[in-house]
């Protein structure tokens, strides 16, 4: 399994761990995949997406209820 969003479609990112003396060794930051139960068309499903994106949903679907 890729670790991609497939909502946002956010991936990993790469950069470097810096030591104290600087020296560059090539590091990954991992999107923060969590499984979530959603409802598409009625049904739930369970789906693998980043906590940001979850968040954004939930709040768009509030800001839907309170309209």
């Amino acid at each position: 399994m890729s670790r991609y969003c497939p909502v946002t479609g956010k991936g990993p990112m790469s950069g470097n761990n810096r030591s104290h003396s600087l020296r560059a060794t090539r590091r990954r930051w991992n999107v923060n995949l969590q499984k979530y139960k959603v409802e598409i068309d009625g049904k739930m499903v369970t789906v693998r997406m980043s906590a940001r994106a979850y968040r954004t949903l939930n709040k768009t679907i509030k800001a839907k209820e309170a309209e």
